[in-house]
């Protein structure tokens, strides 16, 4: 008889869809810890079947354009709200037939589990790009048009030329290509989704790289947004190069 962790060992070098030969083998073997094994991995394989119907939902507006479109965008920015630091835009492209399993809208994920899906997006897209618009410029034009501009500069970083963009919220000005707003669509795109993680993790680790240069601000903790200790830091040290001077006239 085998033991319980030689039977798990073959549950894990089998392939999902394989399995049933082995919940049959095992399904009559009456040793508790055998059932519990067993339940365990056909919890496993239903939140699997939910997550994959949740992505499938999310494909929506990819559907919508897949008999059209080639290259199907997806359009997200990261960092429009923070006292400090550039904003930053993501532009993703992924194979119609892409499975990411839990992309989902950046903030709805951990800092650990955006990091892997990014690595994830950067292996499987068709192509990304990213566009980054400085403290400096959001000053001069304001955070929507620097907004618009970072995203600009996403597309145009892209290595092909996208069919129709996917942007979360907004429609962009001055891009010639067709374009979609979608409400929320960083939870109601795969695309857009993608596009959110890329920007978010990038701007993340920029401001985490630049703590080191303005250590008494606390970037590599808040990223820039206005927590109390960042507000108190402001006030106590006064703005560096990377504040906002438009966002922090109420601190200083």
């Amino acid at each position: 008889m085998k033991s319980i962790s030689q039977i798990q060992e073959e549950f894990e070098q089998t392939a999902i869809q394989d399995r049933q030969a082995l919940y049959e083998m095992y399904g009559t073997d009456r040793r508790k810890g055998v059932g519990r094994l067993l339940l365990k991995y056909r919890k496993q394989e239903e939140a699997l079947v939910k997550e994959r119907a949740r992505l499938q939902q999310m494909k929506i507006y990819e559907m919508k354009y897949q008999e059209k479109c080639q290259f199907i965008c997806g359009i997200d920015e990261a960092g429009r709200g923070p006292l400090a630091g550039p904003v930053v835009a993501g532009a993703c492209i992924l194979p119609a037939n892409a499975e990411i399993l839990y992309l989902n809208d950046s903030k709805k994920l951990s800092g650990k589990k955006r990091e892997l899906l990014y690595d994830e997006i950067c292996q499987k897209a068709v192509a990304c790009g990213i566009g980054i618009v400085s403290p400096q410029r959001i000053d001069e034009i304001n955070i929507l048009q620097a907004t618009y501009e970072a995203m600009r500069q996403a597309v145009n970083r892209l290595s092909v030329t996208p069919d129709v963009l996917l942007v979360d919220a907004v429609t962009i000005p001055n891009l010639p290509i067709q374009q979609e707003g979608i409400i929320k669509g960083d939870a109601k795109s795969v695309s857009i989704a993608a596009a959110s993680i890329l920007a978010k993790v990038t701007r993340d680790r920029m401001m985490e790289e630049l703590d080191s240069a303005y250590p008494e601000y606390g970037f590599a903790k808040h990223k820039g947004y206005g927590s109390q200790a960042h507000i108190a830091a402001i006030q106590k040290y006064g703005p560096c190069p990377l504040h906002r001077r438009s966002f922090i006239k109420n601190f200083i």
